[in-house]
């Protein structure tokens, strides 16, 4: 009976020579060429995450303070003219600016309500085009955040099937042996998510900053379409409009 047990644990005791290095980079060393290629893209995917994080931080930090100091100064103006001054012709808000003075100069001699109309629906695609213009870069954190974790799993899966073949294969449930491979494969999961939870933050962060980037351009082009009214009130009657009352 004694030596019966003392061979059953003998046999779950690991061995001298199967001494395994459970190191990140030694696991990642001695897992199968998929789990490898898994690990690699969700690395990958992870320095991704931070490059688009480094720039489109400073981007919208940038685009924001602009437009913050544009918005003061369009609404601080009596005139579209001293608006396209104070803005110097630099910006998006300088461009929305530009917008308005080139539907008012183009619509001269028409009704007031029209060239409002007609400025307003050329401000609402510039809006349009600056709002896609910075989002560009925060798709691919979505994706990261949304597909990492599966990657993950699927390395998971795929090492734990090739630990499972092991033990079919050596015909022992030794867990010097089957230990290992199991480590490796849970490694793909935990790099998945390393990838993911960073990307989901950040995605979730900049959807923030962004809607108060559109909310300043919206700002923007109401105290543009302020300016523009004033200076339509100030212009004298079209000759055609006295004829018509």
């Amino acid at each position: 009976m004694d030596e019966m047990l003392f061979s059953q644990m003998e046999a779950w005791a690991p061995t001298g020579d199967m001494g395994h290095d459970l190191s990140p980079m030694g696991m990642f060393m001695a897992a199968d060429i998929v789990v490898k290629a898994v690990m690699i893209g969700l690395v990958l995917a992870f320095l991704v995450t931070w490059t688009v994080w480094l720039f489109k931080t400073l981007e919208l930090a940038g685009s924001l303070a602009r437009s913050r100091r544009a918005l003061a100064r369009v609404s601080s103006a009596r005139t579209l003219a001293d608006a396209r001054d104070a803005l110097g012709g630099r910006g998006t808000v300088a461009r929305l600016v530009a917008a308005a003075e080139e539907e008012l100069n183009q619509s001269e001699g028409l009704a007031a309500a029209g060239i409002k109309e007609r400025a307003e629906s050329r401000l609402v695609r510039l809006e349009a085009a600056a709002a896609r213009r910075i989002t560009q870069g925060t798709g691919v954190l979505a994706t990261i955040g949304s597909t990492a974790p599966f990657v993950g799993l699927f390395g998971t899966v795929w090492g734990i099937m090739n630990s499972f073949i092991g033990i079919a294969e050596t015909q022992t449930t030794n867990l010097a042996v089957v230990a290992p491979g199991i480590a490796e494969a849970l490694l793909a999961t935990a790099l998945g998510l390393v990838a993911a939870i960073p990307a989901v933050v950040i995605y979730n962060h900049f959807t923030r900053r962004i809607a108060a980037y559109r909310a300043l351009l919206g700002d923007s082009s109401a105290a543009i379409l302020r300016l523009l009214g004033r200076d339509l009130d100030r212009a004298p009657t079209p000759a055609y409009a006295i004829a018509a009352e």
